[in-house]
């Protein structure tokens, strides 16, 4: 099994960011330089298990979990998470402060780093609960939901958030927006570098048809240096990472992860400054395989709720191999196995075949269908 170091402490990632060795630190904990963005129907604790084998320091998010599911649902199963996973934040949805409170506890008691607020999903559902992006138009109701969790939680609290909604897109708009949470004592923006559309675009037209705005992000970082400003939204390599670092304190990678995630294979040395070896995917898979053992073998009991399929357990590791030659190979054996999950010590010993052969990486693929990231 691949041996992960312990993960540093919350507060004490290095950072690579030349704005934040200039900037004021936020009021609660250091701005960690790089981070995966929470993705309905990605980020859950088996993609985040893959990440963490790859980075043992990039922040990782949950997926948005609403209020109503955490008070009412099954909490062990919505906010269950290996203890390996951390630095990991959670995202919640909602609007009513006293609930956000509650919700943030509840969280922090299950060991969370950090709590994030979800103002930048776009999609009618969550409008039709007055949460996401819509919230954007009422930044004195996010802020008083940014200050009930503060009181009630000693860990960062952080909003994430779009350039702005509809025609409420200037950049003055976004300003009295982040001023007012800020006010509030917000710890951390992650502004998502496009605009919203609340009608007439669908969540995926909206992660696309807007045009990125780096320079407004930008902008507000330098024109507010006090406050630890985060990007994101369409970067997609180490390289574009390490350029908006000298605008912005940190980056926040959504889509890229999911289909390239061994991108994040060197990024501990070059955002975080590690001088710690990079592991191998031949290890991570290894690794990978035996932490979903005791759910596949937990599928053959009879019980009422058997947990995850085979094919999300499988799913994280698809694009392990993305832009490598063979990863087609790769991708038709995880299929094969996904129907029929026996023999997994098979992709082991592809992954090392894969890994001996090497070559020049090609681009990965582009985007897959139906990934939603806020």
């Amino acid at each position: 099994m691949l041996a992960v170091p312990p993960v540093l402490p919350y507060p004490a990632w290095p950072s690579m960011s030349v704005r934040t060795q200039r900037a004021r630190e936020p009021a609660r904990g250091v701005t960690p330089p790089l981070s995966v963005a929470p993705m309905m129907d990605r980020s859950d604790r088996h993609f985040r298990r893959l990440m963490r084998l790859i980075s043992r320091h990039t922040l990782l998010y949950t997926e948005m979990i609403t209020c109503p599911a955490i008070e009412n649902g099954d909490r062990d199963y919505l906010l269950g998470y290996d203890d390996d996973e951390h630095p990991l934040a959670l995202q919640l949805g909602g609007d009513d402060p006293s609930a956000l409170a509650r919700c943030a506890a509840i969280a922090v008691e299950r060991g969370y780093d950090e709590i994030n607020l979800n103002v930048g999903c776009p999609s009618s559902r969550v409008q039709t609960g007055n949460f996401g992006a819509c919230l954007m138009r009422e930044p004195e109701r996010v802020a008083a939901c940014v200050a009930a969790m503060r009181a009630a939680v000693p860990v960062p609290v952080t909003v994430k958030h779009r350039i702005g909604v509809d025609e409420l897109d200037r950049y003055e708009d976004m300003v009295k927006f982040v001023e007012l949470v800020a006010a509030a004592g917000c710890d951390r923006f992650t502004v998502h570098a496009r605009k919203a559309w609340l009608q007439g675009l669908s969540p995926k037209q909206n992660r696309n048809v807007p045009p990125l705005r780096y320079a407004d992000v930008h902008r507000l970082a330098r024109e507010l240096p006090d406050l630890a400003i985060e990007i994101n939204g369409g970067i997609r390599s180490v390289a574009e990472i390490r350029e908006q670092l000298v605008h912005v304190d940190a980056v926040m990678i959504g889509r890229a992860a999911w289909d390239d995630p061994w991108m994040f294979a060197t990024v501990d040395r070059a955002v975080f400054g590690s001088t710690a070896p990079a592991p191998t995917r031949v290890a991570v898979v290894h690794a990978y395989l035996e932490s979903i053992g005791p759910w596949l073998a937990a599928r053959a009991e009879p019980r009422r709720f058997r947990g995850p399929s085979p094919t999300v357990l499988l799913r994280p590791l698809m694009n392990l191999f993305a832009g490598w030659p063979g990863a087609r190979r790769w991708k038709r054996a995880l299929n094969a196995k996904c129907q029929a999950p026996t023999q997994l010590g098979e992709l082991v010993e592809l992954a090392a075949e894969l890994e001996r052969r090497g070559g020049a990486p090609r681009q990965p693929s582009s985007e897959p269908a139906g990934l939603d990231v806020f």
